[in-house]
C-alpha cells in the first residue's frame, strides 16, 4: 500500500467497531484505504448481548461477530489484544500497548464502556468480579466451582442476566438494587413488582430500596458475605457487581478532546469530536442530544453515520440526533420489552393495563386521548413487541384494550404486520423497515427469513424481531402469488402433524420408506436431514405399539435417526462427557437405592447433583462407562430416567397428605402412578409433570407441561405451563376429578398434543398456538368434540402396556452395546493408550499418551474428546 494510502484507525472492536468496518466494507472505502483495528480484548469483537449463553454450552467462536475471511477480503489489519494507549493528535499518531504507532487521517473511537464498581469497602476482596466480558464469566465460572452462594449488585438489565448465570451455576443468588424496583429505567412500579415475583418464584432472592455498605472477607482475603444499607447481612461466597455502566473515555481525554460533564466523548450530529478528524461511536460517546446511549442499536446507527461521514464527507446527508432506546429481553428467561413514553410522562395521556399475577403478565400501554399509542411495559409476555413498537405515534388499528389481552383471550383483530406502514421499523437494531423487507422478498427473490436476513441484516443482532419478520416474508410471498411452503423441511413438503397422520394411518415404521413414498422428488432416495430424522423418529417412536414398530430407539434404522443424546442414552456436556439420572418416580426413593448411586458415584468419580425434578443426577461419564454404570444401577432396580430424550422427565410431588398436616390428598402416590404411567412416552418436545398435595402448590405443578393440584374434592388438573425458555403458567383444564377421571383426562391432553403439536413445540406455545387455544383443547379433551378420545385414549394404554426400560434392553443386546466404545477402531473399551486426567472435580479429557513399556508418560492438552 503506497505512502500517500490514507489510513483510518479504529480504537476498538467490540459489537459497534464490527458494525463500523462492515459499513466501511460496504462503502468500498476498505479497499482504498488502510484500515488499522486495535483491540484490547484477546479476541475480535463478538455479540456481549447474548454473553449468558455463555453458560449454558454457547462458545466463544459461536458468539463470534467476524465473519470467516472478513479481515483478510477487506485488507483490514486486525491488532487483538494490543489497545492503544495514547493518541497524539498534533502529529496524527496512536501508539499501542505493545509499542506500535500508526499514524492516522481519520481516527474513530469506539471504546465503549467499563463495569462502575460502587465505592464499598472489600470491593478487592478475592471473590469479587464484574460482568462485561467472555474473560469476566470464565473466571465468574471457575470460582464458582463447589461455591454456594452468590450476590448480584444491581438489578438492571445486565445484573438480571448475571444473577441468572449464577442461578445456572448452582449458586444460590441474591439481588441487591438499590433503586426500589427491578430494571427501574426501563418497566414502572406494576412491571417491577410482576417481574419480581417472577424472579423470586425461580428461588432468587431479591432486595430492592437498599444499596451495599461493605463487602465482608475472612482472613484469606474471600468473600464470606455482603451487609446491606438496611443492616442485614447476606452471607454469600462470590460478588458480581452490575451496577451500570461508564463511559470509556480516557484516551479522548488525555488527547484533549471535549467530554461531558459526567463523561462521554462529545460528538455532533455526524459522531465528529471536537477535533474533525476524529469520531466517536457506541457507548463511549455522548450524542448530540446529550445522552450517552447503553444499547447497541444507538451505537449501530452511531456506526453507520460515522462511516458515511467519511465515505462521503459534507455530501453526508446520513445524521445522528438521537435514538430508539425500545428494548426487548429475555432476562431468566422472562420476556422484559418497554418502548416509547413507557413511564407515562406525556401530559395527559391514559393507561391501559392487563396484569396476572398468577401467570407473571404485565401489559401496560399509553395512550393519548386521541388513540395515538406513545408506549408500553410488557412483563412475561411480550410477543406483541414486535407489532406495537412500529406503531407507536400512530393511532393503532385495534382498541388498546384489545391489544394487551393474551392469546386465546383477545378477540380477532386487524392487528398485525399487514397493518403495519411501510416505513415501521422491525428491526431496531440495524433500522430496516418493513419497506425494504418488502422489497427484499418481491423485488430480490428473497424466499425465506434466511435469505431476508442475508438481504437486509434485519434478525441478525439481538432477535426480537424474527417473529414478524417471518409473518412478512410469508404475507409477501401469498401477496406476490408465490404459494408459502409449510413443510416441515427441504425433505418433506407435509407438515409434521400430517406426517404423524401419514405414518399412524398408512403404518409406516420406517424412516426410509416414509422418505422415498412421501418425501419431495428430490429428496427421495437421499439421506434426509438433521430436521426431518429426529422428528420422524418421535413420531414413529411416539406410535409404535399401534403400528408394530420396534419400540427401541437404538433398533435398526431407529438409531441413526437420532439426536446426540439418544445416540448414547445418555445427556452430553459441555466438556464432551455424559450424565446418567435414574428415574426416581415421585422423588420417593429408599436408603438402599441411594446408597447405590453413591457408591457408582464414587466408584466412576462423578459429580453429582440433586435436580429440580427430584432426582439425582451423575456427571463426568465416558461413552465406555455408562454400560459398566447402568448395569449396577439396573441390578438395584433403577431404570432410565429418559433425561436424554424428547419424553416425560419427571413428576415432581410434594409429601402431601401422608406427612404434611396441610395435605389434602396423597400427592406422592399420585406422582408416582403418573411417572410409571408416561415414562418413555415420546413427544414432540421433553415434558415436564408435578402434583402438589394442596392449593399451597409446592411441588409448583403450575408451571409444568400438566400440572396437578389437590382439592378437598379430588384433583385440579393444569396444562400448558412452562418453567423454560419461555415461562408460562398453565391454563386450568378441568377441576375436582376423581383418580381415574384425572389419568383419563391426561391420557387424552398428551396424545392430542403429540398428535398435532409441531416439531420441537412445547405444551405452551403449542395451547397458544393451537386455533382455538384452551378452549378448543377443552372441548376436544373433556367434552370429545372431536369424537376422537377413544382412539387417544388407545393410543396411550398401547403405550402403557408396551413400555420397556431402554437401558434394561440395552444391556441385554450385545449389538446395541458395541456403540458404547472410546474410539470405533478400539472395541476393547477403554482404549489403554488413552487415560483421562481428572481436574477440578470434573473430568478433564486430555490425551494421555504412552510411549513405551518402560517410558514415562507425557501429557497432550486437548480440548475435546478424544
Amino acid at each position: 500500500m503506497s505512502a500517500a494510502t490514507e489510513t483510518i484507525v479504529l480504537i476498538g472492536h467490540g459489537m459497534v467497531g464490527q458494525r463500523f468496518l462492515e459499513e466501511l466494507a460496504e462503502r468500498g472505502l476498505t479497499g482504498a484505504t488502510r484500515v488499522v483495528v486495535l483491540c484490547e480484548e484477546p479476541r475480535p469483537a463478538y455479540d456481549r448481548v447474548h454473553l449468558t449463553t455463555y453458560f449454558t454450552g454457547t462458545s466463544p467462536e459461536e458468539l463470534s461477530l467476524l465473519p470467516e475471511g472478513f479481515a483478510e477480503r477487506n485488507g483490514i489489519e486486525l491488532h487483538v489484544g494490543d489497545p492503544a494507549v495514547a493518541v497524539d493528535r498534533a502529529a496524527r499518531v496512536v501508539t499501542s500497548r505493545s509499542g506500535a504507532a500508526f499514524r492516522y487521517d481519520t481516527l474513530v473511537l469506539a471504546t465503549g464502556s467499563y463495569p462502575f464498581v460502587p465505592p464499598v469497602p472489600g470491593r478487592d476482596s478475592e471473590g469479587c468480579f464484574v460482568y462485561r466480558t467472555i474473560e469476566d464469566v470464565r473466571a465468574i465460572e471457575a470460582y464458582a466451582r463447589n461455591r454456594g452462594t452468590g450476590v448480584v449488585v444491581g438489578g438492571g438489565l445486565l445484573g438480571l442476566e448475571a444473577a441468572g448465570a449464577l442461578n445456572g451455576l448452582g449458586l444460590a443468588t441474591h439481588v441487591v438494587e438499590f433503586n426500589p424496583r427491578l430494571m427501574a429505567i426501563q418497566v414502572d412500579e406494576g412491571g417491577g413488582a410482576a417481574l419480581r415475583r417472577t424472579v423470586e418464584g425461580m428461588g432468587l432472592t431479591v432486595h430492592t430500596g437498599v444499596g451495599g455498605q461493605e463487602i465482608l472477607a475472612n482472613d484469606a482475603g474471600e468473600v464470606t458475605g455482603m451487609a446491606l444499607s438496611d443492616g442485614s447481612v447476606v452471607e454469600a461466597d462470590l460478588v458480581v457487581f452490575s451496577a451500570g455502566v461508564r463511559p470509556r473515555d480516557e484516551l479522548a481525554r488525555a488527547a484533549g478532546l471535549a467530554v461531558g460533564e459526567r463523561g462521554g466523548v462529545a460528538v455532533d450530529e455526524r459522531c465528529r469530536t471536537s477535533d474533525p478528524d476524529v469520531y466517536a461511536i457506541g457507548e463511549c460517546a455522548l450524542a448530540a442530544d446529550g445522552m450517552v446511549y447503553g444499547l447497541v442499536a444507538p451505537g449501530y446507527d452511531m456506526a453507520v453515520t460515522a462511516a458515511e461521514s467519511i465515505a462521503r464527507g459534507r455530501d453526508s446527508a446520513t445524521t445522528f440526533l438521537g435514538a430508539d432506546t425500545s428494548t426487548k429481553l429475555k432476562l431468566l428467561g422472562v420476556d422484559v420489552a418497554s418502548f416509547g413514553d413507557a413511564h407515562g410522562r406525556a401530559e395527559g395521556c391514559l393507561d391501559v393495563v392487563y396484569a396476572d399475577s398468577r401467570s407473571g403478565v404485565y401489559k401496560k400501554l399509553v395512550i393519548a386521548r386521541d388513540g395515538t399509542l406513545l408506549g408500553g411495559v410488557l412483563v412475561g409476555d411480550a410477543d406483541s413487541y414486535g407489532l406495537l413498537r412500529p406503531l407507536t405515534g400512530s393511532v393503532p388499528p385495534a382498541a388498546p384494550e384489545q391489544l394487551v389481552l393474551p392469546a386465546g383471550l383477545a378477540p380477532p383483530t386487524a392487528l398485525g404486520p399487514s397493518a403495519l406502514p411501510d416505513d415501521a421499523v422491525i428491526c431496531n437494531c440495524h433500522h430496516v423497515t418493513k419497506g425494504v423487507i418488502r422489497a427484499a422478498v418481491a423485488d430480490q427473490g428473497a424466499a425465506t427469513v434466511p435469505e431476508v436476513k442475508t438481504c437486509t441484516k434485519a434478525g441478525t443482532c439481538c432477535g426480537s424481531c424474527l417473529k414478524v419478520l417471518g409473518e412478512l416474508v410469508n404475507d409477501e410471498l401469498a401477496a406476490c402469488g408465490v404459494a408459502v411452503d409449510t413443510g416441515l423441511c427441504p425433505c418433506f413438503s407435509h407438515t409434521r402433524q400430517e406426517l404423524y397422520e401419514i405414518v399412524r394411518a398408512l403404518r409406516v415404521t420406517s424412516y426410509r420408506a416414509l422418505l422415498d413414498e412421501h418425501g419431495r422428488e428430490a429428496a427421495r432416495g437421499g439421506d434426509g436431514c438433521d430436521v426431518c430424522k429426529p422428528a420422524v423418529a418421535s413420531i414413529i417412536a411416539s406410535l409404535a405399539p399401534a403400528i408394530g414398530a420396534g419400540r427401541h430407539v437404538l433398533d435398526g434404522e431407529q438409531a441413526a435417526l437420532q439426536d446426540t443424546n439418544d445416540h448414547f442414552l445418555a445427556n452430553l456436556q459441555r466438556n464432551g462427557s455424559y450424565s446418567v439420572v435414574p428415574r426416581v418416580p415421585g422423588g420417593e426413593i429408599t436408603p438402599e437405592g441411594l446408597i447405590v448411586i453413591g457408591e457408582v458415584a464414587r466408584d466412576f468419580g462423578l459429580y453429582t447433583k440433586i435436580t429440580g425434578g427430584q432426582r439425582i443426577d451423575m456427571f463426568g461419564a465416558r461413552v465406555d462407562q455408562l454400560p459398566l454404570i447402568w448395569a449396577r444401577l439396573v441390578e438395584a432396580g433403577f431404570e432410565s430416567g429418559h433425561a436424554y430424550g424428547k419424553a416425560l422427565r419427571t413428576v415432581k410431588s410434594c409429601v402431601g397428605s401422608t406427612w404434611c398436616r396441610y395435605g389434602v390428598q396423597d400427592s406422592v402416590r399420585m406422582a408416582i402412578d403418573l411417572e410409571l404411567r408416561y415414562r418413555g412416552l415420546r413427544s414432540p418436545h421433553k415434558l415436564k409433570s408435578a402434583v402438589s398435595g394442596c392449593a399451597r402448590e409446592c411441588a409448583e405443578a403450575m408451571g409444568k407441561d400438566f400440572g396437578v393440584i389437590a382439592t378437598a374434592s379430588g384433583w385440579n388438573l393444569y396444562v400448558g405451563g412452562n418453567g423454560g425458555a419461555t415461562p408460562r403458567h398453565a391454563d386450568l383444564l378441568a377441576q375436582d376429578l376423581s383418580d381415574a377421571e384425572l389419568v383419563r383426562l391426561i391420557d387424552r391432553f398428551l396424545m392430542f398434543y403429540i398428535r398435532t403439536a409441531d416439531r420441537l413445540e412445547r405444551t405452551s406455545v403449542w395451547l397458544e398456538r393451537i386455533e382455538g387455544g384452551l378452549a378448543h383443547v377443552q372441548d376436544v379433551v373433556v367434552h370429545d368434540s372431536l369424537g376422537i378420545c377413544d382412539d387417544l385414549e388407545a393410543l396411550m394404554a398401547a403405550h402403557v402396556a408396551g413400555y420397556r426400560d431402554e437401558w434394561a434392553d440395552t444391556l441385554d443386546d450385545p449389538e446395541k452395546l458395541r456403540r458404547f466404545i472410546s474410539f470405533v477402531n478400539a472395541p476393547d473399551a477403554p482404549d489403554p493408550m488413552v487415560r483421562f486426567v481428572a481436574e477440578r472435580d470434573q473430568i478433564k479429557p486430555d490425551l494421555t499418551v504412552l510411549i513405551g513399556p518402560e517410558l514415562p508418560v507425557r501429557t497432550l492438552e486437548g480440548s475435546g474428546t478424544p
